[in-house]
C-alpha cells in the first residue's frame, strides 16, 4: 500500500520534504505501526517521530486506528513553526481564522459581543524577547491549516457547551516580531467569572490540540520550540 504523508516543522526539516510517499507491506496498517516503520526508515528522525501524533483525515488518531490508501495522513510533531505570503483562511462563520497578516483584536471582539452578555475578554499572545537568558528576535509559525481550523472550531464549541460562552480565535503564521500578536482569543459570557474561565480554557485547549508550531529565532540561531519537553512528558508547551 502506498500512502502520502504530510510533514511539518522539525520533521519536514530532518526528512527534507513537506510530504513523502511511503510504501507499507502491512495490511491492515495502523497508525502506531506506521510510526514504527517510519522510525526504521528514517533513523535520524526516529526520536521526533516517536513523540509525534498521527492525524487521519484531519483528526488525531490513536495507535490502533486503521489507515487506508485513500486517507489524508499527516504526522504531527510536538512543537509549536513558517509560511509567508498573503493568506487568510477561516471557518465559514468567520469566528476562527489563520492568517499571515497582523491580527485585528477589535474585529475579533466584535464577533463575540452579545446583548445578553455582560462580560467580554481579549487574550492576546505576543512574542516576548527574553526566555530565561535566551534573547528571542522573532518567532516563525507554521500550521496544518485545514486541521487547525477544525480544532479551533472544536475549542469554541467546547467553550460554548461548558460555559455558555461565545468564542472567536485568530492565529497568525509566518514571521511574528517582538511585541506582535501571534494569537488572539475573544470570549463573552453573561458574567465575569465564567468569562475568565472561558478565556483560560480556550488557550489551554489550543496549546494541547491545535497543530501549530513555532520556531524561535534568536541571536545564536533558530530552533523549533517544544520538542524537548514533549519528548519528556508528552504534553504540548
Amino acid at each position: 500500500m502506498h500512502i502520502t504523508i504530510r510533514l511539518f516543522a522539525g520533521l519536514a526539516e530532518i526528512i527534507g520534504s513537506s510530504s513523502l510517499t511511503f510504501h507499507a507491506t502491512e495490511n491492515p496498517l495502523t497508525a502506531g505501526k506506521l510510526k514504527e516503520l517510519l522510525s526504521t526508515s528514517y533513523p535520524d528522525a526516529a526520536s521526533l517521530i516517536g513523540t509525534s501524533l498521527v492525524a487521519i483525515d484531519r483528526e488525531y488518531a490513536p495507535d490502533e486506528a486503521l489507515i487506508t490508501e485513500s486517507a489524508e495522513v499527516a504526522l504531527i510533531p510536538p512543537v509549536s513553526g513558517g509560511e509567508n505570503g498573503s493568506l487568510y483562511e477561516s471557518t465559514p462563520d468567520g469566528l476562527y481564522s489563520i492568517t499571515d497578516l497582523p491580527l485585528n483584536a477589535e474585529k475579533l471582539l466584535d464577533a463575540v459581543l452579545d446583548a445578553n452578555h455582560g462580560a467580554s475578554l481579549l487574550f492576546v499572545g505576543t512574542t516576548r524577547e527574553m526566555t530565561g537568558e535566551q534573547r528571542t528576535t522573532a518567532l516563525d509559525y507554521e500550521a496544518y491549516i485545514p486541521m487547525a481550523l477544525n480544532k479551533l472550531k472544536e475549542i469554541g464549541d467546547e467553550v460554548q457547551n461548558r460555559l455558555n460562552a461565545r468564542c472567536a480565535i485568530s492565529h497568525r503564521i509566518g514571521l511574528v516580531g517582538l511585541k506582535e500578536a501571534s494569537v488572539i482569543i475573544a470570549v463573552s459570557t453573561p458574567h465575569r467569572d465564567t468569562c475568565y474561565e472561558a478565556s483560560r480554557l480556550a488557550i489551554e485547549l489550543l496549546k494541547q490540540t491545535v497543530p501549530i508550531w513555532k520556531k524561535d529565532i534568536n541571536e545564536s540561531g533558530q530552533h523549533w520550540v517544544g520538542s524537548e519537553q514533549k519528548a519528556a512528558d508528552s504534553l504540548y508547551n
